[in-house]
């Protein structure tokens, strides 16, 4: 078996930057029959070392999912920067009281309307092992531009950057 690919302290710095201020993650499990199931999490909290963490019920056929195979991907948009992210990592089921106590916060009553005490709420943790991202320095305005230069001179738009992580072992 192949090692997971890691990412140095520079390749995290730069997604975490990218995503600090996306707050739904859309995350991919795969289902028993081998079909993605993709939905949207709130991300709750990023560690220094680029774990996420998310809160769960321990019965949701996410948790099912993640603990037949243990794989994920997070994808992050952020329409109005022009930002995208995809992360790949491993995730694991967390039990841990201590750690629900620390990351909770009152607008989780939302999904969670038993508070931080229900016996059913867990955390799904994810360690990111890959990513990569697209982006547009300038946003919109120099999109708009570009559309117009190349409207009219014919030329190509070159503004986006793309930059991929942690594809090779380390």
């Amino acid at each position: 078996m192949q090692a997971q690919p890691t990412l140095n302290a520079i390749e995290l710095e730069k997604l975490k930057d990218k995503i600090k201020d996306i707050r739904i993650a859309m995350l991919t499990t795969m289902e028993a029959d081998g079909d993605f199931h993709t939905r949207p999490m709130a991300t709750h909290d990023i560690d220094a070392d680029g774990t996420m963490w998310f809160f769960t019920y321990d019965n949701s056929n996410k948790v099912d999912e993640v603990r037949k195979y243990n794989r994920v991907s997070l994808a992050f948009a952020d329409t109005g920067s022009e930002t995208y992210v995809s992360t790949t990592g491993t995730a694991e089921i967390v039990k841990d009281q201590a750690k629900i106590n620390e990351l909770w916060s009152d607008f989780l009553k939302t999904w969670f309307p038993n508070g931080k005490d229900d016996p059913t709420i867990a955390l799904l943790k994810v360690s990111i092992h890959a990513g990569e991202f697209w982006d547009r320095p300038g946003g919109k305005m120099v999109k708009l531009f570009e559309m117009a230069k190349g409207a009219i001179t014919g030329d190509t738009d070159k503004t986006g950057r793309n930059e991929k992580f942690g594809d090779e072992p380390r």
